[in-house]
C-alpha cells in the first residue's frame, strides 16, 4: 500500500520526467545540466528519491518552471488527471505488488502516452466518484483477481496444513472431532468461549471475535458443529501462520488494507483445507465425477463425511478442480433471497479464467429466474412452508446461455440461512462444458439433468416467451426502439 511520502515522490518524479521529455532532454543531458548523477536523476523520476531544496531549484531552472510548480500538486491539463489518480483512493487501494507491478512502472507508461492515457484515467476517477466505489470494493475485486491469477490454489497453504497435521500428530480419521480443534487452540495459549457474546445484544449479528488481550475466541450462539469447527480452525490458522495483520471478527467490518483481506482469505483457506485434506478430498471427487449418472446424494454424503457446510465443500471444489482435474473455467456463486417476495441477491462470487455468466450487477436488475440457484431456493422455500424441510437439496442443471455457445454444468445446494429464517441461501458451482469436462465427468451426459436456456438478468433478456420473467426486458426494448429510429433516419437520407 502506498504512503503519502510515496505519493509525493511519485508526483514529483512524474513532473520531472514529463518536463524533461517536453524539453527533448535525455537522462544524460538533464544530469549534466543539473550536476547530478545519471542514477540519481533516474531515481527521482521513478519516485525512489526526493531531492533536497538546492537540487529542486537546479531542476526547476533547467526545466523552465518555478520551484513551487515542481513541489505542488498542480500541473497542466494533460498531467493533472494522473496526479489526481496518484492522490486518489483508487491507486492506494490496488495491491500493485501482489500482481508484480509498481505504481512507478504504470506512471512510466502514462508519461510515454499522456495525451491518450489521461483522458482514460480521468474517466476512471469520474466513475469511481459517481458510483461511490470504496476501498473495500477495490480490495474485494483485487482479491478475486488474485485468486484467479493463482487458479485459486495455493501450494504454500496446502503444505502448511500438511506440516500442521504432522506437527500436532493429527489423526487421519474423518471427520475430526471438535474437541481436537479446541485442544490445539489451547496448546497455542488460547481458549474458546461460547457464552459471553450471547449476553451482549449489540453483538448478536457477529459470528465470532478473537480477543488478543484475553487470548479468547468468542463464538456466538446457534452454530452447527461444522460452523464452529471452521471458526476454530480459522483461528488456529492465524496463530499457526503467525498472521498479525488480521481482522478479529469473522466477517470483516472494515478492511484497513488489502493485506488484511488477503490474510483473512489465507486463514479461511487453511481452515477449509484442514477440514478437507487435499489427498482425501481429491480421491472422493474422482469417485463421484467418474460415475455415468448424476447422483445428488453423493454431494451431501461428502458434506457429512467431512462434517462441513455445503459452502465450505463448494469452495474447496474451486481449489481442487483447477489443480487436479485441469478444470479452470468455472464460477462460484452464493445467492441469498426471499422466494416469497421474489427477491434475490448475489452475496459472493468467484470467476476463474474469465468473467463467466452469471455475475453480480450493481444496477439492481432482476436475475434470471431460470438459474438452478434460484430454482433451488424456491424448492427449499416450498418445503419449509409445508414443514417438510429435512436437509439441504442438491440440484444440477445444464445452462445454455441465450444466443451464445456457452454451456455450463451448474450444481447448486440450497438450505435456509438459519432456523426460522425466511431467508434461503444457495451455493452454486458452474463448470464450462468443453471436451475436457466431458472426459472428466461422464455424468454430464446424463439425460436426467435438465437443460435450460438462461440469461443474466430479465432486463437484458430477449427470450420473449419466458414464463419465469420477473421484469420486462426494458434494455432490449430500448435497443429495438433505437433501431427503429436509426432505420427512420436512414430513410431521410434516401
Amino acid at each position: 500500500m502506498m504512503t503519502d511520502n510515496d505519493n509525493v515522490r511519485l508526483i514529483f518524479g512524474f513532473k520531472v520526467k514529463a518536463l524533461r521529455q517536453e524539453k527533448g532532454l535525455s537522462y544524460q543531458q538533464l544530469a549534466e545540466k543539473t550536476g547530478m548523477s545519471l542514477s540519481y536523476v533516474h531515481d527521482i523520476e521513478t519516485g525512489k528519491k526526493f531531492p533536497k531544496a538546492d537540487k529542486i531549484l537546479s531542476l526547476a531552472r533547467v526545466l523552465g518552471v518555478d520551484y513551487d510548480y515542481l513541489v505542488s500538486l498542480r500541473a497542466n491539463k494533460k498531467l493533472q488527471p494522473i496526479i489526481d489518480l496518484i492522490n486518489s483512493d483508487f491507486i492506494n487501494a490496488v495491491p500493485w505488488e501482489h500482481f508484480g507491478l509498481t505504481p512507478a512502472s504504470l506512471l512510466d507508461l502514462f508519461s510515454n502516452t499522456p495525451d491518450k492515457v489521461t483522458a482514460f484515467i480521468s474517466t476512471l476517477l469520474k466513475i469511481s466518484r459517481s458510483y461511490q466505489l470504496s476501498k473495500e470494493s477495490f480490495y474485494n475485486s483485487a482479491l478475486r483477481s488474485y485468486q484467479d491469477l493463482q487458479d485459486n490454489y495455493f501450494q504454500e497453504l496446502e503444505d502448511a496444513v500438511r506440516n500442521f497435521r504432522k506437527e500436532y500428530k493429527w489423526k487421519d480419521s474423518l471427520p475430526v472431532d471438535i474437541a481436537a480443534f479446541e485442544s490445539v487452540l489451547q496448546k497455542m495459549g488460547a481458549q474458546v468461549n461460547r457464552k459471553r457474546m450471547n449476553s451482549l445484544d449489540a453483538l448478536q449479528d457477529l459470528r465470532s471475535y478473537y480477543s488478543s488481550v484475553n487470548k479468547t475466541l468468542f463464538i456466538n450462539k446457534a452454530f452447527s458443529t461444522a460452523q464452529e469447527k471452521f471458526l476454530i480452525a480459522r483461528e488456529i490458522a492465524f496463530q499457526y501462520l503467525n498472521i498479525t495483520d488480521r481482522p478479529y471478527e469473522t466477517i470483516i467490518q472494515h478492511s484497513d488494507s488489502f493485506d488484511m483481506l488477503l490474510n483473512n482469505f489465507k486463514a479461511s483457506y487453511f481452515a477449509v483445507a484442514l477440514l478437507m485434506p487435499e489427498e482425501n478430498f481429491v480421491e472422493d471427487i474422482k469417485r463421484i465425477v467418474m460415475q455415468p449418472k448424476w447422483n445428488d446424494k453423493a454431494w451431501l454424503d461428502l458434506c457429512t463425511k467431512y462434517d462441513v457446510t455445503p459452502e465450505m465443500m463448494m469452495q474447496r471444489l474451486t481449489n481442487i478442480l483447477p489443480k487436479h482435474f485441469s478444470i479452470d473455467h468455472l464460477f462460484f456463486l452464493r445467492l441469498s433471497g426471499d422466494p416469497v417476495k421474489n427477491e434475490f441477491e448475489i452475496t459472493k462470487e468467484l470467476h476463474l479464467s474469465q468473467m463467466h455468466n452469471p455475475y453480480a450487477n450493481a444496477t439492481h436488475e432482476h436475475y434470471c429466474r431460470r438459474w438452478v440457484s434460484i430454482n433451488s431456493l424456491n424448492h427449499i422455500s416450498e418445503l419449509v412452508a409445508k414443514k417438510k424441510y429435512k436437509q439441504p437439496i442438491v440440484e444440477a442443471q445444464i445452462s445454455q446461455y441465450w444466443q451464445t455457445h456457452n454451456r455450463y454444468l451448474c450444481i447448486s445446494i440450497a438450505k435456509p440461512a438459519a432456523k426460522g429464517s425466511d431467508e434461503i441461501v444457495s451455493v452454486t458451482i458452474g463448470l464450462m462444458i468443453d471436451q475436457k469436462l466431458l472426459q472428466t465427468m461422464p455424468f454430464v451426459n446424463d439425460t436426467n439433468i435438465p437443460v435450460r436456456t438462461v440469461h443474466t438478468t430479465c432486463e437484458r433478456c430477449g427470450i420473449m416467451d419466458c414464463l419465469e420473467r420477473a421484469f420486462p426486458p426494458v434494455e432490449i426494448l430500448k435497443e429495438q426502439q433505437q433501431e427503429k429510429i436509426n432505420k427512420a433516419l436512414q430513410q431521410l437520407e434516401e
